[in-house]
């Protein structure tokens, strides 16, 4: 996003010192290295607190949940996040203007990414200067800005991410990173947020946040006296000596590169409300419509070969004469469903990949039979109605681990929203059984989809399993998608002007959890959680 364009959008706003002109002139890749012989300083990182599920502000939690379609039809990403970088000295009070920024913002998938997590890992002599404070942590070069620009982008198109986590008190980084998915808006905030060109090309509003270095000073004096007991000479020393040349050479300069100039820091509420502003038009302009592009899509389409129907046999009939009997019972609905089910997950099995394998009877001879040739095998349940199939691939795969997506559809929007996951770890390297016990439009199915993927899960290793599908729903995952492979026990060629499946089988999860049906249930995204 242009500087000019910024500034035109709010350009009937103004208030001295506010809004100050971006330029356009990039730097190289760092600003001009230091000439003087300082020492450094110790840091302490701040991390990123507000990363999913939810986010504790003074006033409230914001619960990061309800992450709208990030892709087309298609299934391809067409919305990036909107990211904000925060850049200013240290003790400016970036950290706090991002979190006012969250709080005013009240918007779902806000993350805080802080600068201080990309310090670079120390070899053993820079371990030994950063122990006796040789070290200087404010130079450019103590950052990874490979990391940090690849992580950002990763999160800015989407995509599921890892952030390291750094302890200054080894000068290294922690065993566990942290992952964060799913971000609306990317709030990136750190000393040196501007320095590196090809991280400014990431973001699409700067903000630089001016607080007059007295006061600076004075939080730094009350924060280490009082968190770090460190005596009140050492950080005026430390200040004169290291972090303000720092400021001067490295920090100050970039701010001609920002949009906007926020005086006085989290105080500043007439700057932060521009910016909110500002954030919320940008968040509307990118506004999709799936659903709606979903259901002209793909009409009258022979059914794809990624597709698998259960051989419609008597018995496999006789049980859908049963679940779809609106006068049966539940207890009797419940039966039948899970019967369907194991035959279902026992038909899946069948493509997932082998390989030979000779083993030796208790005669004494070979038979040539064959084994699972993968690492692992994965369930990810769409909540809630999915996660009843969990069981019957429990009983046929030994020590499966289960993974749980929560979609559900807007009321006011139509369009499914993304409200909770959680993903075993590493689960890129499975194969993937995707559970859902209805699929209409394919909207909910194409969404959990687009997140295995975000979380580096390759498509051909996807098989997407439910009971009943609409020829709609077919269509819609395997255009998008068309080397997920779909099994299901049996496809119907209707869905009516509210997206139920017909002839159908009712709202699944109310019929086997026993619930009451709202008025406008959908046959697949519906659903509550089960907890």
């Amino acid at each position: 996003m242009a500087s000019g364009g910024l500034q035109s959008s709010l350009g009937e706003v103004w208030m001295s010192r506010i809004i100050h002109g971006g330029g356009d002139g990039s730097l190289d890749r760092l600003l001009p290295s230091v000439s003087m012989g300082i020492s450094p300083r110790k840091r302490t990182t701040s991390q990123c607190k507000s990363e999913p599920p939810l986010l504790r502000t003074s006033k409230r939690t914001i619960y990061t949940a309800g992450r709208p379609p990030w892709y087309n039809e298609h299934g391809t990403q067409s919305k990036e996040a909107f990211v904000i970088g925060l850049c200013g000295g240290s003790a400016s009070g970036k950290t706090t203007v991002a979190r006012k920024i969250i709080e005013a913002l009240d918007v779902p998938w806000v993350v805080l990414l802080s600068m201080d997590s990309f310090y670079k890992v120390l070899s053993p002599e820079e371990q030994t200067l950063a122990a006796s404070n040789d070290y200087n942590f404010d130079h450019p070069d103590a950052f990874d800005f490979g990391l940090l620009t690849h992580t950002l982008r990763k999160l800015k198109q989407g995509k599921s991410v890892k952030i390291p986590v750094y302890d200054f008190t080894t000068h290294g980084r922690q065993k566990e990173w942290k992952t964060v998915y799913g971000a609306s808006v990317i709030i990136f905030e750190g000393i040196m947020a501007f320095a590196d060109k090809e991280l400014l090309k990431l973001l699409d509003m700067k903000i630089f946040v001016e607080t007059d270095s007295d006061i600076r000073l004075v939080r730094r004096l009350r924060r280490d006296i009082t968190e770090r007991g460190r005596e009140i000479e050492g950080v005026i020393k430390q200040y004169n000596k290291f972090v303000k040349p720092a400021f001067e050479q490295y920090i100050e300069p970039t701010m001609r590169l920002a949009d906007l100039v926020v005086p006085r820091g989290g105080g500043n509420m007439v700057a932060i409300d521009l910016i909110v502003q500002h954030v919320h038009s940008q968040l509307e302009e990118r506004e999709l419509s799936v659903r709606a592009a979903l259901a002209s899509a793909h009409q009258a389409q022979p059914l794809p070969q990624t597709l698998s129907v259960l051989e419609s046999t008597p018995q496999v009939r006789g049980m859908h004469t049963i679940i779809r009997n609106k006068e049966t019972s539940r207890d009797e609905f419940i039966f039948y469903s899970k019967r369907l089910m194991r035959l279902l997950i026992e038909r899946a099995l069948s493509f997932l990949p082998s390989q030979i394998h000779i083993v030796q009877t208790p005669q004494g001879e070979d038979y040539v039979g064959r084994t699972f040739y993968g690492k692992r095998v994965t369930g990810v349940s769409i909540l809630r109605a999915g996660e009843t199939m969990e069981p019957a691939l429990r009983a046929v795969c030994k020590d499966v681990r289960i993974g749980k997506i929560l979609i559900q559809t807007n009321q006011d929007t139509g369009e499914p929203e993304l409200h909770y996951l959680r993903l075993p770890k590493d689960i890129g390297e499975d194969h993937v059984i995707l559970m859902d016990c209805t699929v209409s439009t394919g909207a909910a199915a194409m969404m959990a989809v687009r997140v295995l993927l975000d979380h580096d899960v390759q498509e051909d290793k996807i098989l997407l399993v439910s009971l009943l599908m609409a020829e709609m729903g077919v269509h819609s995952v395997a255009y998008a998608f068309p080397q997920v492979k779909i099994i299901t026990t049996a496809v119907d060629k209707k869905v009516n002007d509210v997206f139920h499946i017909i002839p159908g089988i009712g709202n699944f999860g109310d019929r086997y959890f026993g619930t009451d049906a709202p008025p406008d249930w959908s046959d697949e995204e519906m659903d509550e959680p089960s907890y």
